[in-house]
């Protein structure tokens, strides 16, 4: 596999600062533009993270002296690069405007942000379930009249710990979820230390995250009809998002039933397809694919935050406590890390499957 050169838009930030920390070492990915605001251009990326770098790791040397570039200045950035990963913090109708300006600068976008995630030749894609949907690219390349540019985004950060777990019982005739996350500060940009308030605190609302997560499924789950990715009607969701106390990791607790006269799986049946299941990523060998993509725990008390996250260098989704409910036909707890395989780290396996298909060359 070739090395590709590659952006981080938006460096500055969170998620733009794990970015940067996924792809230090990265066997296919070398980092040689980070970009930002106005604001932080000119000055060097130490300079502009002192004091507000959010990892538990150090900042790697090899980026404190990079000079930050101006994200909108477009025709800069591309040419230092095959293509950039966004994940800047702006309105949705803005961040739209700049991922299509480098798209159309035959520039690939893979990006954090969920501005793209409803346009319908658009791909959001988590590898393991719908890599098949990257087929739309060629479609949003004829509308944007490209012909290396395109947008490509991955899904919101709490889907990745319970959709995972659906996607391979859906067969099987599951037809009703309900969804209950608890969602980490992180999943807001946050820390303790920046966010004291939500210190012995649990709120009840996330501004948007329920329509998220009851909408976003649908089109992962959809298929692709005259360009266009078509959300799938066979599979209702209704979600409560909740923030909790936790600094990284969005747990869900989860009911699902199966359609009317089919044959429902036994507890131990969808126990071993969980265990087993394995997705394009698998099958590729990715660099960022965790061996096996869902875990089950057999301990009442599990999975847990601190024990599970980092689970296959926080790209599993772990899940337990499956057992028969008195109103839906099952109900289980699951958990990922929000940061990892649900934010940088999904966006980075994602690049990886469009490199191995052929859609970054």
């Amino acid at each position: 596999m070739k090395k590709y050169k590659v952006g981080i838009i938006g460096a500055t930030g969170m998620v733009g600062q794990r970015f940067a920390l996924l792809l230090e070492n990265h066997p296919w990915f070398e980092v040689t533009v980070l970009a930002a605001s106005a604001r932080s251009a000119g000055k060097t990326y130490g300079e502009t993270v002192k004091g507000r770098w959010h990892m538990s790791a150090e900042l790697p040397d090899k980026y404190k002296n990079m000079v930050v570039v101006d994200a909108d200045n477009v025709d800069e950035v591309v040419s230092k690069v095959d293509f950039c990963f966004c994940a800047v913090n702006m309105k949705k109708d803005e961040i739209k405007a700049l991922e299509d300006r480098y798209a159309k600068a035959e520039c690939p976008i893979v990006s954090n942000n969920s501005a793209h995630r409803f346009t319908d030749d658009v791909p959001m894609v988590v590898p393991e379930i719908n890599a098949d949907h990257i087929k739309v690219i060629d479609d949003q390349r004829k509308r944007l009249g490209t012909k290396r540019g395109f947008v490509a985004v991955k899904s919101n950060c709490s889907l990745q710990s319970y959709v995972p777990a659906i996607h391979p019982l859906k067969e099987l005739g599951v037809d009703k979820v309900l969804a209950c996350t608890y969602q980490a500060i992180s999943g807001a940009g946050k820390t303790f230390d920046t966010w004291p308030e939500m210190i012995d605190n649990v709120i009840p609302y996330i501004g948007g995250e329920e329509e998220k997560s009851e909408q976003e499924p649908l089109k992962i789950w959809g298929s692709i009809q005259d360009g266009k990715i078509v959300k799938t009607d066979d599979i209702s969701i209704t979600s409560q998002c909740i923030r909790v106390p936790v600094s990284d990791g969005h747990t869900a607790a989860v009911f699902m039933s199966f359609k009317d006269g089919v044959k429902k799986p036994t507890a131990e049946e969808i126990i071993n397809i969980w265990e087993n299941y394995k997705g394009r990523a698998q099958e590729l060998d990715l660099p960022s694919a965790p061996k096996n993509f869902i875990h089950y725990f057999t301990e009442p008390d599990h999975p847990q935050i601190k024990s599970e996250r980092n689970l296959e260098n926080g790209m599993a989704v772990s899940v337990g406590r499956l057992r028969p409910d008195t109103q839906y036909d099952y109900k289980f707890v699951c958990m990922s890390h929000n940061t990892l395989r649900g934010a940088a780290g999904g966006a980075v396996l994602l690049a990886e499957l469009l490199c191995a298909e052929g859609y970054m060359d």
